[in-house]
């Protein structure tokens, strides 16, 4: 990343100060900053569900097959140009994008175009354990094991150069809104043929080569990341060159950076600084509603968080309306279910959640709690649309179980420690939610609360339900959207039962920049988007 130059006795002063004013100005006039949140843990989507993951990746240095259309909700051609369906519905048939080029990167130089050899190579990765790509990195795709795609995908067949066919053990009508998340992309089967010999697999992820619209140059964890514009583009070069990820971790520190011109873009502003930077003659703000929930999951395969009295208990506990004026200031809306309101799949007829002291009393002491316990509250040390400040959040929580005789402990660490220990399951509770990658409702239960999540990690309950499972296979099996709706209807009902998870808000998503900072793509679902980044004259 651009850094204040400094002055050396090598050189004369006159010639540091010219180099420094020339750097500046072509990096303001060129490039763009964009003020992250904090460092992504892979350079490979495939490998996590993690949203700063997404962002630093998914757009900037690759492309999928298929993608949404923000504003329809309907799948488009990326790389594949059009596909066909069998009337069983078990064969997906892509026809592929001719003339793209992978990235040229100091560490690899492409002999060839895109074709479907890189898309057999991407998705056996994920699906084949023999391939000797499956267990680089660790060996964990928690969207693709999440959502069943493993199980579901049975071969993958390359009919020629320039055409390949999914071929599945049995319909599924969420298949394309799958493929069309951030984290199915496409990598290079010819680069990792090359790491393969020589004995570096593990580059893949960590030096990148994709067919994005940016090229990978540096990066230094923690601090920042540097993209170059790809010339090669198939979608046109961006017109920001470079892209920098100034890595911040403080959003107030991101703020004054926004504020001063050291960045250009700023991302999850937090509730707080919505009204700073509406006032802010230089900045502007950008909204978009979120097809995203944040919840309080509990660790049902600790006591006593395995009985459905006490999960209910503590959701009864719990005042959601003052953690909506506490936290959101506005900018969220409370959840009566994983599903936000706008999804065609919603129940409006779930009972709705209610802060009863009396009544959480009453299950905890059926439970054999009457004298209550203690317990952890796990804090995201990131702020999220659907959760802007979880550590204020847990201790609204804490303050709440007090009145049961609840003893909260609250608990957080940096986000990549974090995510692994809430991996290995070491929570009693924690505050963290979803941001859908599509608009299929599948999206919503299957990455989070399916038995299939659990074997994942990604499932932050770890709960396993076979029950719930049938509801959202059947679901899958059910091609006709209003008999789909009735088995969502069902899956949430039987959740407001079990309450593995507490849905708690709703939130809009924000992305604060300067004025002149036009085409930044941030839609209600998915990764931000910078390949149609431009300033305005």
């Amino acid at each position: 990343m651009m850094r204040p130059c400094r002055f050396t006795l090598l050189l004369p002063l006159v010639v540091v100060l010219a180099a420094c004013s020339k750097q500046g100005s072509d990096l303001s006039r060129q490039g763009l900053v964009y003020c992250a949140e904090g460092s992504p843990e892979t350079f490979n989507p495939q490998l996590v569900t993690s949203g700063t993951t997404a962002d630093a990746t998914a757009n900037q240095l690759y492309d999928k097959l298929i993608d949404i259309d923000a504003k329809t909700g309907e799948v488009i051609p990326r790389l594949a140009t059009s596909w066909q369906v069998s009337p069983d519905g078990l064969r997906y048939t892509f026809e592929l994008r001719r003339g793209v080029q992978f990235q040229h990167t100091a560490y690899f130089t492409p002999s060839r175009d895109f074709n479907a050899d890189d898309v057999i190579f991407s998705f056996r990765r994920q699906l084949d354990p023999a391939s000797p790509y499956h267990d680089v990195s660790g060996g964990d795709y928690p969207f693709f094991n999440a959502v069943g795609l493993n199980k579901l995908i049975s071969t993958i067949r390359r009919d020629n150069d320039y055409q390949v066919t999914f071929i599945l053990r049995r319909p599924d009508a969420s298949f394309l809104a799958n493929m069309a998340t951030d984290y199915e992309v496409i990598l290079s089967a010819e680069y990792a043929k090359q790491l393969l010999a020589a004995g570096t697999p593990a580059n893949i992820d960590s030096k990148p080569v994709g067919t994005g619209p940016f090229i990978f140059e540096r990066y230094r964890k923690g601090s920042y990341i540097r993209y170059r514009a790809n010339p090669h583009y198939w979608d046109g070069k961006p017109a920001v060159d470079p892209l920098i990820f100034d890595i911040t971790r403080k959003s107030s520190r991101r703020l004054a950076k926004l504020l001063t011109g050291e960045c250009d873009v700023m991302g999850l502003p937090l509730a707080s600084e919505i009204g700073e930077v509406r006032k802010h003659p230089r900045l502007k703000l950008q909204s978009e509603p979120g097809l995203n929930v944040g919840f309080w999951a509990f660790n049902t395969e600790r006591p006593p968080f395995n009985n459905p009295d006490v999960r209910h208990a503590l959701a009864l506990a719990i005042d959601r309306q003052t953690m909506m004026k506490a936290v959101f200031y506005g900018t969220g809306s409370v959840a009566n279910s994983l599903l936000p309101e706008s999804s065609w799949a919603y129940d409006p007829d779930l009972p709705p959640l209610k802060h009863n002291l009396d009544e959480a009393k009453a299950l905890l002491k059926k439970a054999g709690l009457a004298n209550g316990f203690s317990m952890t509250v796990w804090a995201m040390p990131v702020s999220r649309s659907y959760n802007p400040n979880a550590r204020k959040m847990a201790e609204l929580i804490q303050s709440d179980l007090a009145a049961i005789n609840v003893r909260v402990q609250i608990v957080t660490y940096d986000w990549n420690t974090f995510r692994r220990r809430l991996a290995r399951g070491q929570h009693d509770s924690v505050l963290i939610g979803w941001s859908a990658d599509n608009t299929d409702p599948d999206n919503f239960f299957s990455p989070t609360l399916s038995c299939a999540a659990l074997a994942s990690g990604n499932n932050r309950a770890n709960w396993c339900d076979p029950a719930f499972d049938a509801i959202l296979a059947n679901a899958l099996l059910t091609p006709v959207r209003s008999k789909r709706m009735a088995y969502y209807r069902q899956a949430q009902q039987y959740l407001y039962k079990a309450m593995p998870v507490v849905p708690l808000a709703h939130g809009l998503r924000f992305l604060a920049s300067q004025k002149d900072i036009q085409g930044v793509q941030l839609h209600a679902f998915g990764a931000i988007n910078f390949a149609k980044a431009h300033r305005e004259d």
